[in-house]
C-alpha cells in the first residue's frame, strides 16, 4: 500500500472576484463552480481530492493550510463533511505556497498524519474547479504511481492542464516527447505567463501545458529540494515550527507556527522557490497531462465561462430578469437585478456593492480592490453579513450615534464575555431562546422579549437551545466601530 496524504492550499484572498469575494470572506469558500453543486469551492477540493484513495493508495488526514482568520470558516465547512478526517496548519500571516507547503511537509513527516512519517503528499490549491472528476483522480493516481516507483526520492509530479486556448493568464510546462510508464512526461522547462503571440506558438507547438498548481512528492523530497534551492525560507519555516502549538475543536487539530518567528519567512511560491529550479538537477519533474475541464476561477470571466449558459450565453444566478441581454454573468445576492440590451457584461450585486465590468476586462477588478484598500473601505474586507464562529451578524442600517444589527447565534453558542466603552444597546429577541449576563445578572428572554446593556456594562449572549438564536440589536453611542469591544473570556481564543 502507498501512504498518501491530501494536502489543501487554502491561502489567498480572490480580489479578482471582488464583490463576492473578500479578505473576510474569500473565494475558496464560496459556492462558484457552476454545477448543480451546493458545495463551495474548498469543500469540493476536499472531496475530489480524498477520491484518490483505492485498494493500492491509503489516505492519511487531509492537512489544511489556511491563514488563522479564516479558521472558523473552514471548520464549519469542513463539519458539513463529517467523513472528512483533517488537521488544520494556520498561518498567521501569508506568506505564499512555498511556506505553505513546508508546514504540511513538517506536520506529515512529525505529525503522524499517515502510517508513514514520509508520506507522499497530494498538493491542491482549494479554488480550482474540475469537471470531470474521474480523470481527474486518474491523472493523480498515475502522479502517486510516478513518485512511489522512484527509490531515491527525487521526483515531483506535476499536473500539466491541456491548453483550450492562447491563455495569456497561465503559467506553461514544456514537455519532452517520451512517454514513461504511467503516462508521464519529463519536463524541460517551465515558462512564464507569455504574451498572446507567444501564447498562440505554444498552442500550436502541441508540447506546452498550463501549469495547473497541482503537485505530488514526498515530504521528504519537498524538504530536501527546499534545502537545497532556498535554505532561507527552509531555515526560518524549520524555526518557526518548532515554537507551533496545538489545540482541539471537536475532531479538527489546530496546529499554530510561531507567530513572530513565521512573519519572518521570506513569501515565495511553490514554483519559484524550487519547482522552476529542478529540471536539470538531480531533482527530477515529470508531469501528466490533465484533460477534465480545469479552471482556476481567476476572474469573473472564468466564473462564466464554467456557468451553465442559456440560450443567450448568459449565466444568472439569483433573483434576475433579463431582456435582450447576451453573454453576460449576472448575480443578484440580496435584491432583484434586471438587465436590458446588453452583451458581455458582468454585473455583481451585494447588499453593499455592485461590480458593472465588460467581461472582457474582468482581470481588473483588483484595481478597484486596490483603490478600496487605498481608502481604507471596509467593503475590501467585509460583506454586510459577516460570518463569526458562533453565527453571524448583519449590519442592516446606521446613522449619525446608531446602528442596527440582526444576529444570529448557533445552537449552543455564545458571544465572549464583553464590554464596550462608548456604546449602550438594545437587545429584541425574535427567534428562539436568549440566555443573557448583564452585568451580575443572568436572564433568560423568549420571543418578543427584550432588554437593555448600559454602556460599560460587562455582558455576553448565548444560546441554550437546540434551535437558532435570532435578535435584532440597537447599537446608541458616540462611537459604533467593531475595534470597541473588551473581551474578558472568549471560547473562541480571541483578545
Amino acid at each position: 500500500m502507498t501512504s498518501v496524504t491530501p494536502v489543501i492550499l487554502c491561502g489567498g484572498s480572490g480580489t479578482r472576484l471582488w464583490p463576492l469575494s473578500r479578505s473576510g470572506f474569500p473565494k475558496q469558500f464560496l459556492v462558484l463552480s457552476g454545477s448543480d453543486s451546493k458545495q463551495s469551492l474548498f469543500q469540493e477540493a476536499i472531496e475530489r481530492i480524498n477520491a484518490i484513495g483505492n485498494q493500492d493508495i491509503t489516505l492519511g488526514p487531509t492537512l489544511i493550510v489556511t491563514n488563522e482568520e479564516h479558521r472558523f470558516l473552514a471548520l464549519d465547512q469542513l463539519r458539513e463533511l463529517p467523513e472528512i478526517k483533517a488537521t488544520l496548519l494556520l498561518e498567521p500571516i501569508g506568506r505564499n505556497t512555498a511556506p505553505a507547503l513546508t508546514l504540511a511537509a513538517f506536520q506529515a513527516r512529525d505529525g503522524g498524519s499517515n502510517t508513514e512519517l514520509d508520506p507522499i503528499l497530494v498538493i491542491t490549491p482549494a479554488d480550482q474547479t474540475v469537471q470531470n472528476t474521474a480523470a481527474f483522480v486518474k491523472a493523480l493516481q498515475e502522479c502517486i504511481a510516478v513518485v512511489n516507483a522512484d527509490q531515491s526520492k527525487k521526483t515531483i509530479a506535476i499536473l500539466g492542464i491541456t491548453p483550450t486556448a492562447p491563455e495569456t493568464g497561465y503559467g506553461y510546462i514544456e514537455r519532452m516527447q517520451e512517454q514513461g510508464a504511467h503516462h508521464e512526461y519529463t519536463v524541460a522547462k517551465f515558462v512564464e505567463k507569455p504574451d498572446s503571440k507567444t501564447a498562440q506558438s505554444y498552442l500550436a507547438d502541441g508540447n506546452y501545458l498550463w501549469n495547473s498548481g497541482m503537485f505530488v512528492l514526498r515530504a521528504s523530497t519537498w524538504l530536501a529540494a527546499l534545502k537545497e534551492f532556498r535554505s532561507d525560507i527552509f531555515g526560518a519555516s524549520e524555526t518557526a515550527w518548532q515554537g507551533k502549538s496545538m489545540d482541539q475543536s471537536g475532531e479538527v487539530s489546530f496546529v499554530r507556527p510561531d507567530t513572530a518567528l513565521f512573519t519572518s519567512i521570506p513569501s515565495e511560491s511553490i514554483d519559484y522557490a524550487v519547482i522552476e529550479k529542478c529540471p536539470g538537477t538531480s531533482f527530477s519533474v515529470k508531469m501528466v497531462e490533465l484533460n477534465a475541464g480545469w479552471n482556476d476561477l481567476g476572474a469573473w470571466d472564468a466564473v462564466w465561462q464554467v456557468g451553465s449558459q442559456d440560450s443567450n450565453g448568459n449565466v444568472t444566478s439569483g433573483d434576475t430578469l433579463l431582456s435582450n441581454t447576451k453573454n453576460s454573468l449576472v448575480h443578484a445576492s440580496t435584491r432583484l437585478v434586471s438587465t436590458v440590451g446588453i452583451d458581455n457584461l458582468v454585473i455583481i450585486e451585494t447588499a453593499d456593492a455592485v461590480l458593472v465590468a465588460d467581461r472582457a476586462n474582468s482581470q481588473d477588478v483588483k484595481h478597484i480592490v486596490s483603490q478600496l484598500d487605498a481608502q481604507k473601505r471596509e467593503e475590501k474586507n467585509l460583506h454586510r453579513k459577516v460570518a463569526r464562529p458562533w453565527g453571524w451578524y448583519d449590519s442592516v442600517d446606521e446613522g449619525e450615534r446608531f446602528k442596527v444589527k440582526r444576529i444570529q447565534v448557533k445552537p449552543g453558542a455564545s458571544l465572549s464575555l464583553q464590554m464596550h466603552h462608548h456604546r449602550a444597546e438594545h437587545w429584541i429577541v425574535v427567534k428562539g431562546i436568549a440566555q443573557i449576563t448583564n452585568g451580575d445578572q443572568v436572564i433568560t428572554l423568549q420571543e418578543n422579549q427584550s432588554t437593555f446593556i448600559p454602556q460599560g456594562q460587562t455582558h455576553r449572549l448565548a444560546n441554550p437551545g437546540k434551535e437558532p438564536l435570532e435578535i435584532i440589536e440597537v447599537q446608541s453611542g458616540s462611537y459604533l466601530g467593531e475595534d470597541d469591544i473588551v473581551r474578558f473570556e472568549d471560547t473562541y481564543g480571541r483578545s
